[in-house]
Protein backbone atom coordinates (compact mmCIF):
# COMPACT_ATOMS: atom_id res chain seq x y z
CA UNK A 1 0.00 0.00 0.00
CA UNK A 2 2.82 2.41 0.83
CA UNK A 3 4.44 1.68 -2.49
CA UNK A 4 1.25 2.57 -4.38
CA UNK A 5 0.92 5.86 -2.51
CA UNK A 6 4.63 6.50 -3.02
CA UNK A 7 4.15 6.41 -6.81
CA UNK A 8 0.57 7.66 -7.06
CA UNK A 9 1.08 10.92 -5.16
CA UNK A 10 3.74 12.40 -7.50
CA UNK A 11 1.77 11.30 -10.57
CA UNK A 12 -1.40 12.91 -9.21
CA UNK A 13 0.47 16.12 -8.39
CA UNK A 14 1.98 16.27 -11.88
CA UNK A 15 -1.44 15.68 -13.44
CA UNK A 16 -2.91 18.48 -11.33
CA UNK A 17 -0.14 20.91 -12.31
CA UNK A 18 -0.51 20.04 -15.99
CA UNK A 19 -4.27 20.56 -15.80
CA UNK A 20 -3.78 23.98 -14.18
CA UNK A 21 -1.20 25.01 -16.77
CA UNK A 22 -3.43 23.98 -19.69
CA UNK A 23 -6.63 25.49 -18.33
CA UNK A 24 -5.88 29.07 -19.42
CA UNK A 25 -7.96 29.02 -22.59
CA UNK A 26 -10.97 27.81 -20.63
CA UNK A 27 -10.47 30.16 -17.68
CA UNK A 28 -10.18 33.28 -19.84
CA UNK A 29 -13.69 32.71 -21.20
CA UNK A 30 -16.40 34.83 -19.54
CA UNK A 31 -18.26 33.19 -16.67
CA UNK A 32 -20.87 35.95 -16.66
CA UNK A 33 -21.79 39.25 -18.26
CA UNK A 34 -19.55 41.28 -15.95
CA UNK A 35 -16.27 39.59 -16.96
CA UNK A 36 -16.64 39.49 -20.76
CA UNK A 37 -13.43 41.28 -21.69
CA UNK A 38 -13.75 41.07 -25.52
CA UNK A 39 -17.26 42.50 -25.37
CA UNK A 40 -16.11 45.34 -23.12
CA UNK A 41 -13.22 46.15 -25.48
CA UNK A 42 -15.67 46.29 -28.41
CA UNK A 43 -17.98 48.62 -26.46
CA UNK A 44 -15.15 50.99 -25.59
CA UNK A 45 -14.00 50.99 -29.23
CA UNK A 46 -17.50 51.85 -30.41
CA UNK A 47 -17.79 54.77 -28.00
CA UNK A 48 -14.34 56.05 -29.00
CA UNK A 49 -15.24 55.85 -32.71
CA UNK A 50 -18.36 57.92 -31.99
CA UNK A 51 -16.30 60.37 -29.88
CA UNK A 52 -18.63 59.75 -26.92
CA UNK A 53 -15.90 60.28 -24.33
CA UNK A 54 -18.04 60.05 -21.19
CA UNK A 55 -19.46 56.68 -22.22
CA UNK A 56 -16.03 55.53 -23.36
CA UNK A 57 -14.57 56.43 -19.95
CA UNK A 58 -17.39 54.62 -18.15
CA UNK A 59 -16.98 51.50 -20.31
CA UNK A 60 -13.19 51.68 -19.89
CA UNK A 61 -13.70 51.55 -16.12
CA UNK A 62 -16.03 48.54 -16.59
CA UNK A 63 -13.36 46.94 -18.79
CA UNK A 64 -10.76 47.42 -16.06
CA UNK A 65 -13.12 45.80 -13.54
CA UNK A 66 -13.77 42.86 -15.88
CA UNK A 67 -10.04 42.41 -16.48
CA UNK A 68 -9.49 42.52 -12.72
CA UNK A 69 -11.92 39.61 -12.34
CA UNK A 70 -10.27 37.52 -15.05
CA UNK A 71 -6.66 38.10 -13.99
CA UNK A 72 -6.73 35.99 -10.79
CA UNK A 73 -8.28 33.09 -12.71
CA UNK A 74 -5.59 32.99 -15.37
CA UNK A 75 -2.49 34.06 -13.45
CA UNK A 76 -1.17 30.50 -12.97
CA UNK A 77 -1.89 29.27 -16.48
CA UNK A 78 -0.76 32.23 -18.60
CA UNK A 79 2.61 33.85 -19.04
CA UNK A 80 3.07 36.80 -16.73
CA UNK A 81 4.52 38.88 -19.57
CA UNK A 82 1.32 38.47 -21.63
CA UNK A 83 -0.81 39.56 -18.68
CA UNK A 84 1.43 42.58 -18.07
CA UNK A 85 1.29 43.61 -21.73
CA UNK A 86 -2.50 43.58 -21.67
CA UNK A 87 -2.44 45.62 -18.44
CA UNK A 88 -0.21 48.23 -20.08
CA UNK A 89 -2.41 48.40 -23.19
CA UNK A 90 -5.51 48.97 -21.07
CA UNK A 91 -3.77 51.66 -19.03
CA UNK A 92 -2.62 53.45 -22.17
CA UNK A 93 -6.10 53.21 -23.67
CA UNK A 94 -7.54 54.74 -20.52
CA UNK A 95 -5.05 57.60 -20.70
CA UNK A 96 -5.84 58.20 -24.38
CA UNK A 97 -9.57 58.27 -23.59
CA UNK A 98 -8.98 60.77 -20.79
CA UNK A 99 -6.98 62.91 -23.23
CA UNK A 100 -9.74 62.46 -25.85
CA UNK A 101 -7.19 61.09 -28.33
CA UNK A 102 -9.25 58.99 -30.72
CA UNK A 103 -6.36 57.56 -32.75
CA UNK A 104 -4.31 56.66 -29.68
CA UNK A 105 -7.26 55.09 -27.89
CA UNK A 106 -8.23 52.97 -30.90
CA UNK A 107 -4.62 51.89 -31.37
CA UNK A 108 -4.26 50.79 -27.75
CA UNK A 109 -7.66 49.09 -27.68
CA UNK A 110 -6.78 47.12 -30.81
CA UNK A 111 -3.49 46.12 -29.21
CA UNK A 112 -5.36 45.04 -26.07
CA UNK A 113 -7.75 42.98 -28.20
CA UNK A 114 -4.77 41.34 -29.91
CA UNK A 115 -3.14 40.55 -26.55
CA UNK A 116 -6.43 39.05 -25.36
CA UNK A 117 -6.67 36.91 -28.49
CA UNK A 118 -3.09 35.68 -28.01
CA UNK A 119 -3.50 34.77 -24.33
CA UNK A 120 -3.09 31.05 -23.95
CA UNK A 121 -1.95 30.35 -27.49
Amino acid sequence: MKKIIYYLLPVAMLALFIAIMLSGSYLKQPFGEDDNVPQKIALVKEHVRNADWESAQREQNNLEIAWGKVTPRIQFSMERNEINQLDVSLARAGAAITAKDQAGALMELEEAARHWHNLGR
